[in-house]
């Protein structure tokens, strides 16, 4: 048995049918209170003496009582008919201009609906431009408009992060292929130069390997934002950034770097995994971006329901104009894919986690070259973990 397709009542047809029931009720009402007061404004015989007459033009003579319902009667003939042919006309004429005013408020809907229909990877930069009255369908289209501005910001991000990601791996991957191909085309290489090239293809596929970590640990950091944590025990930022400085601390001795550490105890509760990896790459990078014979200092404490961690480092200046754009992944220092040791994640990684786990992040350039960072996170007791916004505040 074939199904006829259901006829679906548009909004701009249930608005006009609803202002013309609307219309005509009224008008409805209206006739039938006209109709009252014709009838009972008619009655003049309750005035007169009983057995009254009333001489016509035409020389009849008839019963008052008579008289008076032959008159009622013909009015509210009249009235009747006189009555629905006005509401038959006003009706139709308040029907069709319903209609017509329905369809001019709606139009910007059928816009919305057009653009949302044509939207695609292509076509992120059509906007719907409402200019009408400042009403609700002003207050939708804007809305919409915002919308499509926050889908097109998020569509480049995406982009810019997947070239980055691909430039990225693929850099490692042509210098094993590089080293490989020259070394086996070379008919007179030794064991020195197997040795050699094997150990550029090491060096090149730990960079690999490092890269695909950073990139699992942010999707799942991200992924954790917004929702409750899969994995959550009490952990203490103390000794997550005391064994991050043991991890580096070849790196410190060779570029003869002094550490500065007050490490109280700052007692947390999260992903455990999560929050030692945000206190190395802090440790990491602060190493990373110093200069021979630098300064790091870290500190960690609790005070007032919060547990804060503090990294800060000597090193190149950085604008503080370009603060905010360090937490983008690929971002080494205010450069994007230099060259430069490290993917370029680290502090995207770091708002990530804070993220999370409802912490902030603030960042100060110091004046002299270098960054502090500061971390800041619910301290263990204190409100439940959860995922919120997260706020990256720079200051001097």
């Amino acid at each position: 048995m074939i199904r006829r397709p259901r006829i679906r009542p548009t909004l701009r047809l249930r608005l006009t049918l609803l202002n013309g029931v609307l219309l005509v009720s009224t008008g409805a009402i209206l006739m039938f209170l006209a109709w009252l007061l014709v009838r009972d404004g008619a009655q003049l015989t309750d005035q007169l003496a009983p057995g009254s007459t009333v001489t016509l033009a035409d020389g009849r003579t008839l019963d008052a009582v008579q008289w008076e319902q032959q008159l009622t009667d013909a009015a509210s003939r009249e009235l009747v008919v006189t009555g629905l042919l006005a509401l038959v006309g006003i009706s139709i004429v308040g029907v069709a201009g319903a209609y017509a005013v329905a369809g001019r408020a709606l139009r910007p809907l059928h816009q919305v609906t057009a653009t949302a229909r044509r939207l695609g990877e292509a076509t992120l930069d059509q906007r719907i431009g409402y200019s009408g009255a400042d009403d609700e369908v002003a207050e939708l289209a804007k809305t919409f408009d915002a919308m499509l501005d926050r889908l097109t910001e998020s569509f480049e991000t995406q982009k810019r992060f997947v070239a980055n990601a691909s430039h990225e791996l693929r850099t490692p991957l042509a210098v094993m292929r590089t080293e490989i191909d020259v070394t086996l085309s070379d008919d007179e290489a030794d064991t020195g130069e197997y040795r050699r090239m094997a150990t550029v293809v090491r060096d090149a596929s730990e960079r690999a390997n490092g890269l695909v970590d950073a990139l699992l640990v942010l999707a799942r950091s991200e992924a954790q934002a917004g929702r409750p944590l899969g994995r959550r025990s009490e952990c203490d930022l103390a000794q997550g950034t005391a064994n991050a400085l043991s991890a580096v601390r070849r790196e410190v001795e060779r570029i003869g770097l002094t550490v500065q550490t007050d490490l109280a105890h700052a007692p947390v509760v999260g992903d455990p995994g999560l929050l030692d990896r945000l206190a190395g790459n802090l440790i990491e990078n602060a190493v990373r971006y110093n200069h021979l014979h630098g300064r790091i200092w870290v500190r960690t404490g609790s005070e007032a329901g919060r547990s804060w961690l503090v990294v800060g480092n000597t090193g190149f200046e950085v604008d503080q104009a370009d603060v905010p754009g360090l937490f983008e992944p690929f971002r080494r220092g205010g450069r994007e894919r230099t060259g430069a040791r490290g993917s370029g994640l680290g502090l995207s990684i770091v708002r990530a986690v804070c993220d999370a786990h409802a912490g902030t992040v603030r960042v100060v350039a110091q004046s002299g070259g270098g960054l502090e960072v500061t971390v800041e996170l619910p301290a263990a007791g204190a409100a439940a973990v959860r995922g919120t916004d997260q706020s990256v505040t720079p200051q001097r």
